[in-house]
């Protein structure tokens, strides 16, 4: 149960020092309280008061790292349901589709797009260097050689996409030390890809058939000690999809229900097959509520909306 803003002050060393960027210890326990601080902040607390406080201090939506070094891409960490709230945390990923049936010539050519496709605007560079690897062929060895080829592209973060664990493990063997994204556990396979993602140290995803049972699954690899975790409700038609992402935000944050409390992913590349429409959907989802959004493909005239898009949507209001 989480706890109230005076009972996280009574753990709290109270010398108001403000190191924490908030002038009273008081504020900064309320803060904490409304999910809107990290007890990381404080220099002072105590490693009995950090255990204690774990729960409280938790954002409602907990974040994620995918990929490791400099170019790592963090998500969730989200606490408002609106912008002018406060502000939006950690823009979300926008990730190219590579699937292990294309021919060498058509994945270098992704692969370059996304080292490609970057843009300078108002003193900042703009891009998304997310790959989405899928497999189609169910071939472990085609698999692990296409995430080995995007891992040494460079600076690429990955997610791996597969519903057979033995392909999903040849492709963490191959790019483990990139910590890329395993997606992603089902009620079928959570305990094999919970034990894979144990073993890499990567972040998981976990895919469901609906809200509730989604629930379930989260609170399974919560159990197996898993924290890095990406949710997927599994709906692929728009208007449930993001029905799916405002219901997993309310429920983060307004109820505190902590099995829905992570980043979400969307795939618009399997909602149309037409293009502009395509990053039609993208530009929703960037604003409601998706962390990562999986595109079918790459195109300046499109992405660099996007990216604009992202740019204003998470720059800070206040």
């Amino acid at each position: 149960m989480a706890l109230t803003g005076i009972e996280i002050f009574k753990l709290l060393p109270k010398t108001n020092c403000g190191d924490c960027g908030v002038p009273t210890c008081l504020a900064f326990a309320m803060s904490l309280a409304a999910g809107k601080a990290e007890l990381s902040k404080c220099p002072h607390v105590s490693d009995e008061a950090k255990s204690k406080l774990s729960e409280a201090a938790a954002p409602p939506i907990l974040p994620v790292t995918i990929g490791a070094g400099e170019t790592a891409l963090k998500i969730g960490g989200e606490t408002v349901m609106f912008r002018h709230e406060k502000r939006f945390e950690n823009p979300p990923g926008i990730a190219i589709l590579i699937s292990d049936k294309m021919a060498d010539a058509d994945v270098d050519a992704r692969l370059k797009k996304v080292k490609d496709l970057t843009y300078e605007r108002v003193g900042l560079t703009l891009s998304s260097k997310l790959v989405a690897l899928k497999s189609e062929t169910g071939d472990a060895a085609k698999f692990a050689a296409l995430a080995g080829k995007a891992k040494a592209a460079g600076d690429i973060n990955i997610i791996l996409m597969s519903d057979k664990t033995d392909v999903l493990a040849a492709g963490a063997k191959a790019c483990a030390d990139s910590k890329p994204l395993l997606y992603a556990a089902t009620k079928d396979n959570v305990d094999t890809v919970a034990a894979l993602a144990k073993e890499t140290g990567c972040p998981v995803a976990a895919k469901a058939n609906g809200i509730e049972e989604l629930a379930t699954l989260t609170e399974k690899l919560a159990a197996a000690g898993l924290k890095n975790i990406v949710i997927d409700a599994g709906a692929r038609g728009v208007r449930q999809a993001l029905e799916d992402q405002i219901i997993i935000r309310s429920s983060a944050l307004n109820k505190k229900f902590r099995p829905l409390g992570y980043p979400t992913i969307v795939f618009p590349c399997e909602m149309t097959d037409n293009p502009m429409k395509e990053a039609m959907i993208a530009a929703m989802f960037l604003a409601k509520y998706a962390a990562i959004i999986v595109m079918s493909d790459f195109q300046g005239e499109s992405l660099f909306p996007l990216l604009v898009a992202r740019l204003n949507i998470y720059t800070d209001p206040q």
